[in-house]
């Protein structure tokens, strides 16, 4: 079961409220640790223990590499997925064999290797495997038009209307310089939703947000299919791509 977004001091009347979004307080982490294989198995001897070490694996899309087309084409996928997205994966798994931290799941890894604004060297391709598989399953096929229910009251009590979210979140990823990210979170400690961006391999998870939905700003993200006119993919990712089901079940 989910947790209300809105604690009963945040409420008015005699009667609380009814949470009016559940589930943005529950989140399931998207990338875990595969169990290794015989031939990925090391042993780390401290004192008397031995500590097997696993790898961590290339998350497949939630859809078929093609199930975009035409807003996010194949050959796109293949790069960003298939290339990209892999080379983080096995950047991050060479440098964990020379210093081992597995056995934390993805999320705790990022957080540990952030060092509290030091950033360990594991830091950036563990924070991309994570930014990346969140990336993937905050688009669908048939995506975009409106969330639905709870999220859909929450965004319209935070930016006043969809419509305003929406042009905030245009605007965030228009403006972002460089390479990053644009996310809708939540706000942990104020119990609100909130336009971020993070540049590079930053993800919201280093300050306790909560992220519903991510873009990637890349340019390796739209370059093939929209070239240089980052307005276009933008709003085709809004209208078109973004899983609003993904992000109310988060």
């Amino acid at each position: 079961m989910g947790f209300p977004l809105l604690s009963p001091s945040y409420c008015c009347g005699s009667q609380p409220s009814p949470p009016i979004f559940h589930g943005l307080l529950r989140f399931k982490p998207v990338t875990s640790l595969r169990k290794p294989s015989s031939q990925k198995r090391q042993l780390c001897q401290s004192g008397r223990a031995s500590k097997i070490l696993a790898y961590y694996g290339l998350t497949t899309p939630p859809y078929e590499l093609d199930a975009l087309e035409p807003y996010m084409s194949q050959r796109t996928l293949e790069l960003h997925w298939g290339k990209h997205h892999r080379d983080y994966v096995d950047s991050l798994n060479k440098q964990l064999a020379k210093n081992p931290l597995y056995g934390h799941t993805m999320e705790e890894l990022i957080k540990v290797t952030y060092n509290n604004g030091n950033p360990l060297p594991e830091f950036n391709n563990a924070a991309q495997v994570w930014n990346h598989d969140f990336f993937w399953e905050s688009m669908q096929p048939g995506g975009g038009k409106l969330p639905q229910g709870g999220l859909l009251q929450q965004i319209e009590k935070d930016f006043d209307s969809f419509s305003n979210f929406r042009d905030k979140f245009v605007e965030s990823a228009m403006t972002l310089f460089g390479s990053g990210w644009v996310w809708l979170v939540l706000r942990t400690e104020e119990k609100r939703l909130s336009v971020v961006r993070t540049s590079n391999a930053m993800c919201p998870l280093i300050w306790g947000d909560i992220p519903i939905i991510g873009l990637d700003m890349w340019e390796h993200a739209y370059y093939l299919d929209y070239k240089d006119d980052r307005e276009k993919y933008i709003n085709t990712f809004m209208d078109n791509l973004v899983s609003w089901h993904a992000a109310t079940v988060r």
